[in-house]
């Protein structure tokens, strides 16, 4: 069996997380939290980055520091994680679903300006698969009716956009560092305070609605309750697994591209779409993605590669046909795209280290499928 994904173990990690339960410190924002979000910072261009327990975390603070309310309304993809939009819809926020690109799985932008009314407070966008939404466009809306927007860039840590990282050219930016990324905590993310206005208010809502950073600067002779806030630290075990693998980041962003050009070269020929990446876009080999021609052809497909020793998965389900959505948003347009693009995509295993033998492997058993019908008959 080929799984998935394989959670990266790096000697250095066992090291660091030693030392830090040697010290005693474990708790939030100790030394590796501290070389994590300096990394971060100083690489991406960042005007102040926040560890946090999860890119939900990240989310959630968003919707606080915009002050959302109940009854006002923000504009996300319905293709995506439901974090996306759970974290406005706890701060009593409508979910205004539009339809995504085909090529990108990203939110059209073409679509944004015509959803906007006088409730809408927020725009959120979501680079899937580490490749960059048409943001000069975004943010011209966004500017137009002085609008911020959020970049949920759970997938996209070390890609950019025209030279930018994503993450760091809306208002906010959430990453994840959640096991299937790849750079990870085990569960993880962190908030990037693009607005230098937020950034103090940020800093009092991840310390449970204290002033407590100050403090600790010495800025303040005592901490105090100031506002709302939770307990989005991350333990320092956490910071200092994530810390060795930032050390060697460009040498895991390489080796997972290596993988995701071995894998377009070798499918390239068969009845498939692949990936697409504008040129603007310099994408992080997140994942790698096929689409056949519809569900039940995918469905015939990922159980044949499964019984081959193959772990595939699909992904989301739009958010507007479920349960969920439908209680606490709408889609607003013709959704042309977005269930019937979700409906035929599926995820082949990606991570660091994955062999050319095993990419070999995936993409035979991948090959061998479609000499196969849908009743699994030669």
């Amino acid at each position: 069996m080929i799984p998935f994904n394989r959670a990266l173990y790096l000697p250095k990690a066992a090291e660091y997380v030693t030392e830090t339960l040697k010290s005693s410190k474990i708790a939030g924002d100790g030394k590796y939290t501290k070389l994590c979000t300096e990394w971060m910072e100083k690489r991406f261009q960042a005007k102040k980055i926040l560890l946090t327990t999860s890119c939900t975390a990240a989310l959630e603070m968003s919707a606080i520091l915009l002050n959302i309310q109940p009854g006002d309304e923000v504009i996300l993809p319905s293709y995506t994680f439901v974090t996306t939009a759970n974290a406005f819809v706890l701060r009593g926020a409508k979910a205004v679903f539009v339809d995504i690109r085909p090529d990108t799985m990203n939110i059209d932008e073409t679509k944004i300006e015509a959803v906007i009314t006088k409730h809408t407070k927020a725009i959120v966008v979501v680079h899937y698969a580490g490749v960059a939404c048409e943001m000069d466009t975004i943010m011209g809306i966004a500017a137009r009716y002085h609008l911020p927007v959020v970049e949920d860039a759970a997938q996209a840590v070390m890609s950019s956009y025209k030279g930018k990282a994503l993450g760091t050219i809306g208002t906010f930016g959430c990453y994840s560092f959640h096991e299937t990324k790849n750079y990870t905590m085990g569960e993880g993310g962190a908030l990037l305070v693009n607005d230098a206005s937020y950034i103090e208010r940020a800093e009092i809502l991840r310390e449970k609605g204290t002033n407590r950073t100050r403090f600790y600067r010495g800025m303040v002779d005592k901490y105090s309750w100031m506002d709302l806030g939770s307990s989005y630290l991350p333990s320092e075990i956490n910071a200092a697994l994530l810390y060795a693998q930032l050390e060697i980041a460009d040498e895991i962003n390489d080796g997972r591209r290596s993988v995701w050009n071995s894998y377009y070269e070798k499918l390239k020929q068969l009845p498939l779409e692949l990936p697409y990446v504008p040129k603007e876009c310099v994408h992080n080999a997140h994942m790698f993605y096929v689409k056949v021609r519809d569900l039940k052809e995918r469905s015939a497909v990922m159980r044949f590669l499964k019984e081959q020793g193959v772990d595939v998965v699909f992904h989301y389900v739009p958010l507007h046909s479920s349960p969920g959505g439908q209680k606490f948003g709408c889609f607003i347009g013709e959704d042309r795209h977005t269930t019937k693009e979700s409906s035929r995509l599926f995820r082949l295993p990606m991570w660091y280290g994955l062999t050319s033998k095993e990419t070999d492997f995936v993409a035979g058993k991948l090959s061998d499928a479609f000499i196969w019908d849908q009743t699994g008959e030669e």
